[in-house]
């Protein structure tokens, strides 16, 4: 960004697709009956921290962090498998959004295929890890996991931090 803060102020960056018009067409618009997860880690690892919201109206549903020692993709995962267990427990049909293709593969299969190694530091993530995975193998679940269209919806998932 060039220009000083006084340029910016008030002033929103208006989203425009690169796709096509027959592309935009083809992945349509988002569900608003659902939830959008994300995650977001200043290092890798660094500090991590995941959240849930409303897709529609931005209203967090909930935040677990910050931790002081994870990955993003581990947030990721960890923001899914919350929004699955909100979800079967509030008997909802709503969608769940997530911007993470490696967090969809990792809840598929049960299991959080991360390289990062166990430590004091991160005892607490992990232990988050190990209590999501045990709960996807003693659950099932309805809700459909749906890959949030960033280049088609408006930029970033509306879970998003903000901080990029």
């Amino acid at each position: 960004m060039e220009g000083n803060y006084f340029d910016y102020i008030g002033k929103s960056k208006a989203f425009k697709s690169e796709l096509s018009h027959e592309q935009l067409k083809k992945i349509g618009k988002p569900n608003y009956n659902s939830i959008s997860v994300d995650a977001a880690s200043s290092g890798n690892p660094g500090i991590m921290e995941y959240r849930g919201v409303d897709t529609k109206t931005k209203k967090q549903l909930f935040i677990q962090g910050p931790f002081p020692e994870g990955t993003n993709n581990i947030g990721e995962f960890l923001a899914l498998v919350h929004g699955l267990a909100i979800l079967k427990k509030n008997n909802s049909d709503r969608i769940l959004y997530t911007d993470s293709r490696t967090a969809m593969s990792w809840v598929r299969k049960k299991t959080c295929n991360t390289k990062l190694d166990r430590n004091a530091k991160n005892k607490p993530v992990f232990d988050l890890v190990d209590r999501a995975v045990d709960w996807l193998k003693n659950n099932s679940y309805n809700t459909v996991i749906v890959k949030w269209e960033t280049k088609a919806w408006g930029g970033e998932i509306p879970a998003d931090f903000g901080r990029k």
